[in-house]
């Protein structure tokens, strides 16, 4: 089932990419909400910055998804994994993207800007949203993840 509502952030590296995506998920998901945290400009930045935002808005139930991106998307990813209830993707091809949502029910797309082209960046996205969590024996494997200490 596609989201209603996803959060989107970016460093600078992944400002151009940030605004791509939004241009495709309104062509791709008519009345999808789309909450953009910033950045806003290629004006250098700290990833953590939209990177907590992100996941704390997924975490939250204010979206149901996330997409963040950066340079080698790493950044966001490792920050993004630190909120309680957050399972952040580091994907780089379609295939990976759909079995983020398939195997591991990730709620976030992490993105490599500077690795990927916008075309395999459309794909990874419309990827993630339209896959479902097959659940079975993935659920039994993504219940293990999260630590509660």
């Amino acid at each position: 089932m596609t989201p209603q509502s996803i959060s989107i952030g970016a460093d600078h590296a992944g400002f151009e990419a940030k605004e791509f995506i939004k241009k495709v998920l309104q062509s791709s998901f008519p009345g999808i909400q789309v909450r953009d945290v910033g950045t806003y400009s290629e004006a250098s930045v700290d990833y953590p910055d939209f990177a907590h935002q992100v996941a704390t808005q997924v975490a939250d139930g204010i979206t149901e998804s996330g997409i963040l991106i950066c340079g080698s998307g790493n950044g966001v990813c490792i920050t993004a994994n630190k909120h309680k209830g957050i399972r952040a993707a580091l994907t780089w091809t379609k295939e990976l993207a759909s079995l983020s949502r398939q195997h591991n029910n990730a709620n976030i797309l992490c993105i490599p800007a500077r690795f990927v082209p916008n075309e395999t960046i459309s794909e990874m996205v419309q990827a993630f949203l339209t896959t479902e969590f097959e659940g079975g024996r993935h659920a039994k494997r993504a219940d293990k993840i999260e630590i509660n200490k």
